[in-house]
C-alpha cells in the first residue's frame, strides 16, 4: 500500500512492491545485482525514484512517511499565519521548504557561473581552539554560522553568495585532455557589515538523502574498526572519526551526516537544517536566527517556541530516515566484471568500503540488513585542491567524509544539471574523480593513466551503483 497527504487528509492508494532479491555476494568476489533490500518501485518515474519509502516498511507506517514528505516538500510561511502548523519561517532562511535544496530528496543542481547560488548554503566560521565549546567551531560575530539569502518583509537579507569558474586541465593517457572547472567564491551585498579578516567560508551543495536510517543504524564499533589515523598498515589510507556534539545525549558521539560528518544523528542533522536553512526553531535548537547585530531580526515576530514541534520534527525526521535505496543497475556480465576489477584497482574500495552491515535501529524493517553504500563515513584528508580550510569538530580543512556511491547512477537521469563533490564544481563522475588529492591521489592517478575503455568502464560500474 501506498499513501500520501493532501489537503490535510491521507488517503491510502494500492500500489506494487517489489520483492527484494536474496542474492548476497562479497563485492570482492563476481559482481553480483546489488540489491540492498530497500529496493524502490521500478514503475516509479525516474525523477520521483529517490523519494519513495523503504520496501520493507510496514503498510501502516506509510503514513508517518507521509505526512513528513508534505513537512519536507511543503512551504513554510512567515508567522503570524492561519496556516500555524507551517508558520515560523525566517525572519532570515536561504530556502522555504526541504525541498527547495534537496529537490525529489536528490542532490542538488550546480551553481551557474556567476550568478546567485541556488541548492546551497555557504558555512561560516572564524578559527578557535575545536575544543572551546560543544560547537566545535566559532561562528563568524555578525553573520552567524551560516549566510542567509534570503529574508521577510522588513528585514534585509544577509547578503548575495556568487561564484565564479576559472578552468583546469588535466592530462590523462595518450595525451588525451579533460577540462575542470576552479570555483571562487564572491559574496557581496552584506547588510550588516563587513566580516571579520580571518573568517572561513565554505559552499555546500545539497547532497542526496539515499539510505540515511541504514547508515544510521551502523555501529560505531564497525566504523572505529576502519579508522587508521596514523596509517599503521602503510596503505596510504588514514581514515578517521569525526567526533561530534549530539544535543540530546549531550556527548561526544562519531558524527556520520554532512559532508564533514558533522552530525550524529538525522534528527540533530534535521533540526539543524531547520534552523539554518530555514529559520525555524525546534526543541533541539531553541534559538532563533539572528545574530546580536541583527536587530530587526530579533524583533521580529516568530512563530512560537518552538517553531516546529517534536512531533511534526520527528514525522520529518522519519521520513528522511526511510528513503528508500534504489535498485543497482550492477548486472553480471563482462562490462561489469571489468569496471568492478578496475575500481578495484585504482584502490577506490578503500575509502568508499562497498559493504556494511547495519545493526540495530529505532525502525524494525531497517534493522540487522547489509547493505552497499560504497562509504566508510569516516573522514579522509582530500588534498589541498578540494580543502574549504574550515574546521569542524575534529574535521580539519582538507578532511571530507566519504560520500556514499549507492544510487549515484540516477544523478543524472533525475536531473541533467546536477553537481557533485561539497560544492558542485564537478559535472559528472569522472571529473568527481579527478579531483581527488590527498589520500587518494594515487587513485587518481591510476584512473589519469588508464586507457578511455577502460575508464569508460569504470565509470558505466560506479554509474551503475
Amino acid at each position: 500500500m501506498w499513501c500520501y497527504v493532501r489537503a490535510g487528509v491521507i488517503t491510502l492508494m494500492a500500489a506494487v512492491l517489489l520483492a527484494c532479491s536474496g542474492a548476497e555476494q562479497s563485492a570482492n568476489t563476481k559482481p553480483v545485482k546489488i540489491n540492498p533490500a530497500a529496493a524502490t518501485v521500478v514503475a516509479t518515474p525516474i525523477k520521483h525514484r529517490l523519494a519513495q519509502p523503504d520496501q520493507q516498511m510496514p503498510m501502516m507506517a506509510q503514513v508517518d512517511f507521509a505526512v513528513g514528505r508534505s513537512f519536507f516538500r511543503n512551504p513554510w510561511v512567515e508567522a503570524p499565519s492561519a496556516t500555524s502548523a507551517r508558520d515560523g519561517l525566517g525572519p532570515l532562511f536561504n530556502a522555504i521548504s526541504c525541498a527547495s535544496c534537496h529537490v525529489a530528496s536528490a542532490r542538488g543542481m550546480a551553481a551557474v557561473d556567476g550568478q546567485s547560488l541556488l541548492h546551497y548554503v555557504v558555512r561560516l566560521s572564524v578559527p578557535g581552539d575545536k575544543a572551546t565549546g560543544k560547537a566545535g567551531f566559532i561562528a563568524e560575530p555578525s553573520y552567524g554560522g551560516q549566510l542567509q539569502n534570503q529574508a521577510v518583509d522588513d528585514v534585509l537579507p544577509e547578503g548575495r553568495a556568487i561564484i565564479h569558474y576559472s578552468d583546469v586541465i588535466r592530462r590523462l593517457a595518450n595525451d588525451e585532455q579533460i577540462g575542470l572547472r576552479q570555483p571562487s567564491l564572491t559574496l557581496d551585498r552584506l547588510a550588516y557589515g563587513e566580516m571579520v579578516a580571518d573568517v572561513r567560508r565554505s559552499v555546500r551543495l545539497a547532497p542526496v538523502l539515499t539510505g540515511l536510517g541504514l547508515l544510521e543504524a551502523v555501529s560505531e564499533q564497525q566504523l572505529l574498526a576502519w579508522a587508521d589515523e596514523d596509517d599503521a598498515n602503510g596503505d596510504g589510507i588514514s581514515g578517521r572519526a569525526n567526533l561530534v556534539w549530539d544535543i540530546e545525549a549531550q556527548q561526544q558521539k562519531i558524527g556520520r551526516f554532512g559532508w564533514k560528518a558533522e552530525q550524529p544523528s538525522i534528527r540533530q542533522q534535521t533540526a539543524g537544517a531547520f534552523h539554518a536553512d530555514l529559520g525555524i526553531s525546534s526543541e533541539l535548537i531553541q534559538r532563533q536566527n539572528c545574530t546580536a547585530i541583527e536587530v530587526t531580526c530579533q524583533q521580529t515576530e516568530h512563530g512560537g517556541a518552538p517553531e516546529i514541534n517534536d512531533k511534526l520534527l520527528n514525522h520529518v525526521t522519519f521520513y528522511v530516515a526511510n528513503l528508500a535505496v534504489p535498485d543497482s543497475a550492477v548486472q553480471q556480465d563482462g562490462d561489469a566484471h571489468r569496471g568492478q576489477a578496475l575500481f578495484e584497482t585504482a584502490g577506490c574500495q578503500k575509502c568508499h568500503r562497498p559493504r556494511l552491515q547495519a545493526g540495530e535501529s529505532k525502525y524494525p524493517w531497517l534493522s540487522n540488513r547489509t547493505i552497499y553504500p560504497y562509504t566508510d563515513l569516516l573522514l579522509h584528508d582530500l588534498g589541498d585542491e578540494l580543502a574549504d580550510n574550515r574546521a569542524v569538530f575534529g574535521a580539519n580543512g582538507r578532511e571530507w567524509r566519504t560520500a556514499p556511491l549507492w544510487g549515484l547512477g540516477l544523478a543524472k537521469k533525475i536531473a541533467p544539471g546536477v553537481g557533485f563533490l561539497h560544492d558542485g564544481r564537478a559535472r559528472n563522475v569522472l571529473e568527481a574523480i579527478l579531483w581527488h588529492g590527498g589520500e587518494a591521489q594515487q587513485s587518481r592517478v591510476i584512473v589519469e593513466q588508464m586507457t578511455s575503455d577502460e575508464r569508460s568502464e569504470l565509470l558505466r560500474f560506479v554509474e551503475s551503483l
